[in-house]
C-alpha cells in the first residue's frame, strides 16, 4: 500500500493526525539541539506509531493513539537491557520526549538501524531467513525474566492466554465470515487453542513479528524494531508470522528451529487465526508483503488439520 493510502488508513481508524511540522516543533521546543536537522516520513510506516527520519542517523517515533502510550517509556527501559543478550541489533532509545499541548503522549528518539522491511523479493535465502528468526526468538526466550512487564493492555495483551483476551472476538469474526470460510474448522481451532493452555515459564516475547518490524542487509535478516508489544509471558503469538508470511520449506524450518511443543503451535494457530479473521471480517487494510488474511485463515486450517493427522 502507497504511503498516502496507509496514511489515510490510520487517520480514518481515528489514529492521531501527526506531520512533520508537528515533529518539527515537538524537536524545537524538547530537543533544541538537533531542531536544524531534517525531518521527513519513512517510507513505510507502522500502524502503532507514526515514525520520522531526524536527519540521516536519528528517527522519532510517536504512538498514534494513547492505547499505545506506554510503549515508549517500556522500550527506553528494557531495550539497553535486552539489547545486549541478542544476536541481532535493536532499536537504541536515546531521547524521550514529554507529552505537550500539541501532542498527548509520551514519544522517542532512537539511533537509526540501516536496513530495509522484509519482503519476499529482498530475501536472499528464504531457508535461512526462517533459521535466523528463530535463532533470534531463541535468545529472547532465555532472558532473564525478573521485573519484566507481564502482558497488559500496554501490549495489548500479547503474550495473555488468546483466548481469555480476544476468544469471543475471534469467534465472532469466524461467525461473520461463515459464507467464505470453513467456520466449523476455524471453530475447531479456536477449541484447540483453548485446551492447550501455557504451563511453562512465562519468557520474553517480542509481541509483534511482523515484516515491517524485520530488518534485511544483503538479503539476510539483519535487525529487529518496534519492541512496544514486549512482555514476559507465553511466547506463542510471536510464531504467528508462520502463516503470515513464511512459505514452504521456510516456514518448515522456522518451525523445526524453534523448537515449540505441539500445545504452543495449536495456540499460535489461534493467534493467527484470531488476527486475520478479525482483519477479513472488517475489511482492514494489510501490510501488501504479507499474506492475504483468507490465504493466512486457509493455511492455519491447513495446517490444522494436519496436526491432528
Amino acid at each position: 500500500m502507497a504511503a498516502d493510502s496507509w496514511r489515510d488508513e490510520k487517520l480514518k481508524s481515528g489514529k492521531f493526525d501527526v506531520d512533520v511540522q508537528l515533529v518539527k516543533r515537538l524537536i524545537a521546543a524538547q530537543f533544541p539541539r538537533w531542531a536544524a536537522l531534517p525531518v521527513w516520513p519513512v517510507e513505510r510506516d507502522g500502524w502503532d506509531n507514526w515514525t520520522f527520519h531526524l536527519g540521516d542517523r536519528l528517527k522519532v517515533r510517536l504512538p498514534s493513539a494513547v492505547g499505545y502510550s506506554e510503549q515508549a517509556a517500556k522500550e527506553a527501559y528494557w531495550l539497553p537491557k535486552l539489547a545486549p543478550q541478542l544476536p541481532l541489533p535493536v532499536p537504541e532509545p536515546v531521547a524521550i520526549g514529554e507529552p505537550c499541548e500539541d501532542y498527548p503522549c509520551v514519544w522517542s528518539v532512537y539511533e537509526w538501524l540501516d536496513g530495509e522491511p522484509t519482503t519476499r523479493e529482498a530475501i536472499g535465502d528464504p531457508v535461512q531467513f526462517g533459521r535466523d528468526l528463530a535463532k533470534f526468538l531463541l535468545a529472547l526466550q532465555r532472558i532473564d525474566t525478573r521485573d519484566g512487564p507481564p502482558p497488559g493492555q500496554h501490549n495489548y495483551f500479547r503474550g495473555a492466554p488468546m483466548m481469555s483476551a480476544y476468544g469471543a472476538e475471534a469467534r465472532r469474526s469466524v461467525d461473520a465470515l461463515a459464507a467464505v470460510i470453513d467456520a466449523p474448522a476455524a471453530h475447531a481451532v479456536l477449541d484447540i487453542a483453548e485446551a492447550a493452555p501455557f504451563a511453562s515459564p512465562p519468557v520474553w516475547i517480542h509481541g509483534d513479528i511482523a515484516v515491517g518490524n524485520l530488518l534485511l542487509r544483503d538479503g539476510r535478516l539483519s535487525a529487529v524494531i518496534d519492541f512496544g508489544g514486549c512482555a514476559v509471558g507465553d511466547p506463542a503469538c510471536d510464531l504467528v508470522i508462520s502463516w503470515v508470511f513464511l512459505e514452504g520449506a521456510a516456514r518448515e524450518t522456522f518451525r523445526m528451529s524453534v523448537g515449540a511443543d505441539d500445545a504452543m503451535w495449536a495456540r499460535a494457530r489461534g493467534w493467527a487465526l484470531w488476527k486475520a479473521a478479525l482483519a477479513l471480517a472488517n475489511g482492514s487494510a494489510s501490510n501488501s508483503a504479507e499474506t492475504p488474511p483468507q490465504r493466512v485463515i486457509e493455511a492455519v486450517l491447513a495446517d490444522s488439520r494436519t496436526a491432528r493427522g
